[in-house]
């Protein structure tokens, strides 16, 4: 099922109530504590649970299809990401993201993310990169198809995947930490129909980096693609805070 584009970052507190008419989450075919995790992290991340909002366990739980208890353990791990916050004896709500923090987190992940495309490029076999091939093409279906939440779960995958080729555990510990944090705001960023577009394109010239094993120039398309996704999240930010 296509999304529709959009997240908002601010707003004020409300306790939320699934709409009875919204789409259910099945979430049994996985393990049920990484499916409860995941399924919660999506509504934040994808804006169906807003900044500010109250999470309400009883209805959470039945959107979900589980019992509060796995629940109540991931609204805990989501609060060491930083999207949520746990207030005692009040319950939790969905933590506030600061401009300033969002805008640090991708600037020191267009960095890491520099320096892992340089080393895949020349560390990643051929059966890696031709993995990698097929995703970005999957990646591309999807873009066509104006999938978005399909778009978005690919394109944390080809990151996490372009790190991993760099064969640096250190490297890649650090980014996968720091990219679970950047996630609310990289989704912001393909609100836009426009840097969307864009940053398809710009996986495009990764790719073809990829395949011709030119280092420094996949390190320089990545960076430049990181920069410019927190330009578009700095913009989203103003507007947001001019209304």
């Amino acid at each position: 099922m296509s999304r529709t584009p959009g997240v908002i970052l601010e707003r004020r507190s409300t306790i939320v109530t699934p709409s009875p008419t919204a789409e259910k989450r099945s979430i049994r075919a996985r393990p049920l504590h990484e499916a409860v995790v995941d399924g919660l992290r999506d509504m934040i991340i994808e804006g169906e649970l807003r900044v500010g909002d109250r999470l309400h366990e009883i209805n959470l739980a039945e959107t979900l299809h589980v019992s509060r208890t796995p629940l109540r353990e991931a609204i805990k791990l989501l609060a060491t990401e930083g999207l949520v916050d746990l207030l005692p004896g009040r319950g939790a709500r969905v933590a506030v993201q600061s401009a300033d923090t969002i805008s640090e987190l991708l600037e020191v992940i267009a960095g890491i993310e520099r320096h892992a495309s340089e080393l895949a490029a020349q560390r990643m076999t051929t059966r890696e990169l031709s993995k990698l091939q097929r995703m970005h093409d999957r990646m591309a279906d999807y873009h066509q198809a104006r999938d978005l939440h399909e778009y978005f779960k690919l394109n944390n995958e080809i990151h996490l995947a372009v790190v991993a080729a760099a064969k640096n555990s250190i490297l890649e510990t650090t980014h996968a930490a720091l990219i679970l944090k950047a996630r609310r705001g990289r989704y912001a960023a393909l609100g836009s129909q426009a840097r969307w577009t864009e940053a398809m394109a710009e996986h495009d010239l990764l790719m073809k980096a990829f395949a011709e094993r030119d280092g420094l120039k996949a390190g320089a398309i990545m960076f430049q693609h990181d920069l410019r996704t927190r330009e578009v999240v700095a913009q989203f930010l103003k507007i947001s805070e001019g209304q």
